[in-house]
C-alpha cells in the first residue's frame, strides 16, 4: 500500500496550478444524465473519486470519452471529457458502486426526472458523522414521487413525471440542493428550494444546467427558483477551481513558510478562510495569476476557528487549520459545527507532537515550539493532508499511511509540493 514520506523544514516557493473542484465536478458529471446530447467538461481533475463516478456512470449508459491536452498546456491540467447519456440503460446504482462513493447517490435526481424511476442503493463515503438522507427524500416527495427503502436500497417512482413544488430544507444540505436542483429542472412547473445551500459548487451546477436549457434563478443564496422545461441539451462548461485545494496549499504555505502562487485560484470563495489566515500571519495577495501567500521569518499566531456553511469557515478545511495552529503562539480553539465526528486527525497530529485536548465539539490547541516527525495514518480524505501540512514543519521524517483517502480529493500533491520545494515522495509497497 502506498504511503508519502516527507523530510520537513524546507520552506515552499513557486507556484502550484489549482485543479478543477471535485466537489462541483461531481455532480456536474452526474447533471449528463439529464440529457440525451453531450456534455463536455474542462478542467475535470484526475482523482478517485472522479475515476469512481466515471464508472457509476457507466453503468447508467454514459458513454465517456477523454479529449487530449492543447499544446502548451501544464502537466498539472485538468482533463477534457465528453459525457453522453443517449440512452439511459439501468436506472438502477447497485451497493457494490454506491457505497464506495456518497456523492453518487445523487443520480436518484436525474434518474426520476427523466426516466421516472430510479433504485438507488443508500450511500456510503468518508466515516465522518451520520450524513442522512432525509433531506433528499423528503424533497422528491414534495415534486411527487412515491419513495419506499427495501434492503437498503432508495426505490422511487414518478411514471408521470415530478411535479413543482416548494421544498423547504431543514438545514443547508449541500448534496440535497445539488439533487433537488437537478431533479427539478425537468419537472412540472415552478420548484421553490428554501434554506439551499449557497456554496459555490451549487451555483457551478446552476450555470451548467442554465448552458444546458435549464431555467434557474436564485443560485448562490438561500432561495432557489427553477421553472421546469421538457428537455435539457448539451452544453459545454468549465469546473470552477477547488476552493478547498485552495486553501490547503495556502495553508501548507503557512505552515511551511515561504512563497507561494496558486495559479487560477479565486479569492472570492475563500473570504473567511483567508481571513483567518492573514490574523495568523499569512501575506495574502490577489493577482493576475491566482493568489500569492507568502510567510518569511514571521510566526504563526493562534487563531480560533468555528465551521459554517458557506460562507463560513468550511468543515473541509478545518483539519488543515488545526494542523496549522499546532505551531501557533499562544491557544488556539477550533469548533466543528458540520460533522459530529470530524476529529479523527488529531490523535495522528498528537503522534508529531501537537498538544491538543477535546472537549465536545471543540478542539483546544497549545502551539508548540516544534513538531517532530512520525508515522502516522489517514482516517480521511481531510484528516490525512492535515498530516502532510504538519509534516512539512516537522523536524525529521513524517510517513503518512492510508493515502487512498488522499487520492480521493487531492490531484498529484506529492509533484506540486515538490516542485515548490518540499521533501515529498510517494513510497509504494
Amino acid at each position: 500500500m502506498d504511503r508519502i514520506r516527507i523530510t520537513g523544514g524546507a520552506p515552499l516557493e513557486g507556484s502550484i496550478p489549482i485543479s478543477g473542484a471535485k466537489n462541483a465536478a461531481l455532480p456536474l458529471m452526474i447533471a449528463s444524465l439529464l440529457t440525451d446530447e453531450t456534455l463536455t467538461l474542462q478542467n475535470v481533475p484526475r482523482l478517485a473519486d472522479v475515476q469512481k463516478l466515471f464508472h457509476i456512470l457507466a453503468n447508467h449508459g454514459v458513454d465517456t470519452a477523454f479529449q487530449g491536452k492543447r499544446t502548451g498546456e501544464d502537466e498539472l491540467s485538468g482533463q477534457t471529457v465528453n459525457l453522453t447519456a443517449r440512452a439511459i440503460v439501468d436506472t438502477t446504482a447497485p451497493y457494490e458502486l454506491v457505497s464506495t462513493m456518497r456523492a453518487s447517490f445523487w443520480v436518484i435526481g436525474p434518474l426520476l426526472a427523466r426516466m421516472g424511476e430510479a433504485r438507488v442503493s443508500l450511500p456510503g463515503g468518508c466515516a465522518i458523522g451520520t450524513r442522512p438522507v432525509d433531506f433528499f427524500i423528503e424533497g422528491l416527495k414534495a415534486l411527487g414521487a412515491d419513495i419506499e427503502i427495501e434492503r437498503g436500497y432508495v426505490v422511487a417512482q414518478a411514471r408521470a413525471g415530478l411535479i413543482g413544488n416548494r421544498v423547504r430544507l431543514p438545514k443547508p444540505s449541500v448534496g440535497a440542493t445539488h439533487t433537488l436542483l437537478m431533479a427539478a429542472t425537468l419537472a412540472r412547473g415552478e420548484t421553490v428550494i428554501e434554506n439551499a445551500a449557497r456554496e459555490p459548487e451549487i451555483v457551478d451546477l446552476a450555470d451548467c444546467l442554465i448552458q444546458m436549457g435549464a431555467k434557474i434563478e436564485g443560485h448562490g443564496t438561500g432561495t432557489i427558483f427553477i421553472e421546469g422545461v421538457p428537455r435539457l441539451y448539451g452544453a459545454r462548461h468549465r469546473v470552477l477551481p477547488d476552493r478547498i485545494e485552495t486553501g490547503t496549499y495556502a495553508l501548507a504555505t503557512a505552515m511551511a513558510g515561504g512563497d507561494v502562487t496558486l495559479e487560477g485560484a479565486t479569492a472570492d470563495h475563500l473570504e473567511r478562510p483567508l481571513e483567518l489566515m492573514r490574523l495568523a500571519g499569512a501575506e495574502i495577495d490577489v493577482t493576475n495569476r491566482g493568489l500569492r501567500i507568502r510567510r518569511n521569518g514571521h510566526g504563526i499566531a493562534a487563531v480560533d476557528a468555528e465551521t459554517e456553511p458557506y460562507p463560513g469557515f468550511p468543515t473541509d478545511l478545518q483539519a488543515q487549520f488545526m494542523a496549522v495552529m499546532c505551531a501557533g503562539k499562544g491557544t488556539s480553539h477550533v469548533t466543528e459545527t458540520i460533522f459530529e465526528n470530524r476529529f479523527m486527525h488529531v490523535q495522528e497530529l498528537v503522534r508529531l507532537g501537537a498538544k491538543i485536548s477535546l472537549n465536545g465539539q471543540t478542539a483546544t490547541i497549545e502551539g508548540v515550539d516544534r513538531l517532530k516527525g512520525a508515522p502516522v495514518m489517514a482516517t480521511d480524505l481531510r484528516a490525512s493532508v492535515s498530516l502532510v501540512i504538519a509534516g512539512l514543519a516537522a523536524e525529521g521524517e513524517t510517513e503518512v499511511s492510508r493515502i487512498y483517502h488522499l487520492d480521493r480529493g487531492f490531484e498529484r500533491l506529492e509533484q506540486k509540493l515538490s516542485r515548490c520545494g518540499a521533501q515529498i515522495e510517494r513510497v509504494s509497497g
